[in-house]
């Protein structure tokens, strides 16, 4: 089916490039040239959209510029500098955070080539600087995963839920709106406190310090961790045992992501429940590109269709995850 969908998408851009007029292309030359920006490498979630993304192109016939921002929006923005002044037909990227950049966009739309945001979105004065966002409904997976928390305290019986929250990278969209959805959600429910919340910045390391600290000030009372990726979760994990409290019993963990680490260590019990949030979304990329290229409408915002993983469920026979 994959191949079936590329081929149809490489006839597509070549009818494009050679209708009347048009300049007949080598088999040599590049049909279509995607320049993308990636934030960074921190997570298996970023690594495996890094994965997808090259793996769709080159099954699609597309030629494609990655750069990697290593979290830094200065870098990022100096990479898509640089796609604009390469020519590529399409430039995507996924923003660090959501403000700052209106006037590398800008640059973009005057160079007439066409923006697509990947994974995250952006905060703009002009919504014409980009074409479409791909991406989850990340309100939607903190409504998930505070609804099975809700679900959680009534099996257990549970009069009070403490918790602590270790949020993604400050001002990203995932962390913004992941975080809104989750308070909006307990907020319905007088079990629910909110003990306190810390900077993991989606990182492993970051993830096991902020639960150290946590630790060191909320001890005994803390019964969940509502935590933003399942890097920081995963950090986390060592530092609750080290505290002398058994993850997935004495506290619950709630993370968001999929990755096969977290999944696995679902499966042993450790952790409760994951929100997943899927990084495979390089073969809608190459579809939307190709029709920016073609001169195509695009719909505004796509988002994949994701699920919930819990320690409710038998997840034997669950796929690999592939990242």
């Amino acid at each position: 089916m994959r191949k079936a969908v590329c081929l149809a998408l490489m006839l597509t851009v070549l009818l494009g490039l050679t209708g009347c007029g048009g300049k007949q292309e080598t088999a040599e030359e590049p049909k279509l040239l995607l320049g993308f920006s990636q934030l960074g490498s921190e997570s298996s979630f970023r690594i495996g959209n890094t994965k997808d993304i090259e793996e769709q192109a080159e099954a699609c016939g597309i030629s494609l510029m990655m750069k990697n921002a290593n979290q830094k929006q200065e870098k990022q923005i100096a990479d898509i500098r640089s796609l604009i002044a390469y020519r590529v037909d399409v430039i995507a990227f996924s923003p660090i955070v959501e403000e700052g950049w209106d006037t590398v966009l800008t640059e973009a739309k005057n160079a007439g080539i066409p923006v697509v945001l990947v994974d995250r979105t952006i905060q703009t004065r002009d919504d014409s600087l980009y074409a479409a966002q791909i991406g989850s409904d990340f309100y939607r997976e903190g409504v998930m995963a505070a609804e099975y928390l809700i679900r959680k305290a009534d099996q257990l019986g549970m009069d009070r839920v403490n918790i602590v929250e270790i949020r993604g990278t400050e001002n990203s969209t995932p962390m913004k709106q992941r975080q809104q959805g989750f308070m909006d959600t307990i907020a319905g429910d007088v079990r629910m406190r909110v003990l306190d919340s810390a900077d993991g910045d989606f990182l492993r390391s970051r993830g096991a310090e902020c639960m150290r600290e946590m630790l060191k000030t909320h001890g005994n009372q803390i019964n969940a961790v509502f935590s933003h990726n399942d890097e920081m979760t995963i950090g986390a994990l060592p530092e609750i045992e080290a505290a002398g409290y058994a993850p997935g019993k004495d506290i619950l963990l709630i993370s968001i992501d999929g990755g096969q680490d977290a999944i696995d260590i679902l499966k042993e019990g450790k952790i409760n429940c994951i929100v997943e949030c899927t990084p495979k979304l390089g073969s809608v990329l190459m579809e939307t590109a190709v029709k920016l290229k073609n001169g195509e409408a695009v719909e505004r915002v796509i988002h994949p269709e994701e699920r919930i993983f819990t320690d409710d469920e038998d997840l034997s026979l669950l796929a690999p995850r592939g990242y």
